[in-house]
Formats: structure tokens, sequence, C-alpha cells
């Protein structure tokens, strides 16, 4: 019995430190710092919605001898680029492709090049855009929420309907809507002719 005994509380302590040898495995946070550092970090940081700004963008500058206020101003401005972008983005695109050959047979040799260019041109004003949350990301960066509020995003909106309505575009279509609706008129009074 008393072997049995020893026996049972041998094999429990081996398996305790096997046990405690093993790693658990670390949850994975569903949000991390972009600096390299993979550290949590907040939902806002990876765009997740916060309450009391309808858009946002997130914007992300790195340790600079500069300081942080700089460091605040370039995340600001970069993550004020990708909100105004989601207004409007004009962008225009040239690939150049060039093929040259040396030599015959053998000895021939090809040289070929491929450009693709892109060029993005973002032009809004964004007028009431504020930084809504910031903090610096564990490898020294800067992280900042810059958005606008529900009443904002309202207001431009209406802007840029009237803006719209007001266009030499919005015209020519209200004019051929107009003109469409008086040869529709003029064809029905014919009929009773």
């Amino acid at each position: 019995m008393k072997l049995r005994s020893l026996f049972v509380a041998g094999a429990a302590t081996f398996l305790v430190a096997c046990s405690a040898n093993q790693t658990m495995p670390q949850p994975v946070a569903s949000c991390v710092f972009a600096d390299g550092s993979n550290q949590p970090a907040p939902e806002w940081v990876c765009g997740a919605p916060v309450n009391g700004v309808d858009l946002s963008a997130v914007g992300y500058a790195d340790k600079s001898g500069a300081g942080a206020s700089f460091m605040k101003q370039m995340a600001a401005t970069a993550a004020r680029v990708e909100l105004a972008q989601t207004f409007s983005v004009r962008m225009t695109n040239m690939v150049k492709q060039f093929t040259e050959t040396t030599g015959a047979g053998d000895s021939e040799t090809v040289d070929q090049v491929n450009t693709s260019v892109t060029k993005q041109i973002t032009e809004k004003t964004l007028v009431g855009s504020r930084i809504f949350r910031q903090m610096p990301t564990p490898a020294g960066g800067m992280v900042v929420l810059v958005g606008l509020s529900p009443e904002t995003v309202t207001q431009l909106a209406e802007n840029s309907l009237k803006t719209s309505m007001k266009n030499d575009r919005a015209l020519w279509q209200k004019f051929q809507a107009g003109k469409a609706q008086d040869e529709l008129a003029a064809e029905i009074a014919n009929m009773g002719n």
C-alpha cells in the first residue's frame, strides 16, 4: 500500500513538473501597434468606430528628434489626408514599358524596363476635423485619431449637395430633363389632334 501511494505521488509530481514546462499559448491581440513592437493597442488604433465620431482616420508618425508636438502634427496630417480621401480622390496612372535587344543569336541580350507610376491627388477642405485620441506607441512614435463629429458630417454633406447642384454639369442635366419633359408634353398634346 505504501509503495502504491508513493508511486501515485511520484506520477502526480512528474505530471505537474511536465505541465509547468509547457508554455501556455498567449492570447493574440485583435489590434497591435504597427510600429514593429507588436504590442497590443486600443481598438481605435486599428480603425474601430469611436462613439461621437462619425468619420475618422488614424495617422501614425515615427519617433522623431523634433519632439512630441512635431510627431503629433505629422500623425494628424497623415490622418487628415486619409480622411479627405474618403470624400474625393483623383488618380492618374502611367505605365511605361521598354524592351531592347543587342547582339544576335546566342550572344543576344535583352534589356527590359517596366515602370508604373500612380499619382493620387486629394482636393478637399476639411473644416471641423480635430484630434479625438492620441497616444505614444511602444517604439516611441505617435498615433492619433482624427475625425469629424456627426454634426460636422451632416453639414459637409449638405454643402457638397448644394455645391454639386450649382455646377455646370448639374445645370446641363437639369436643362436636359426639362427639355425631355417639354417634348413629352408636346407629344401628348399632339395625340389629341
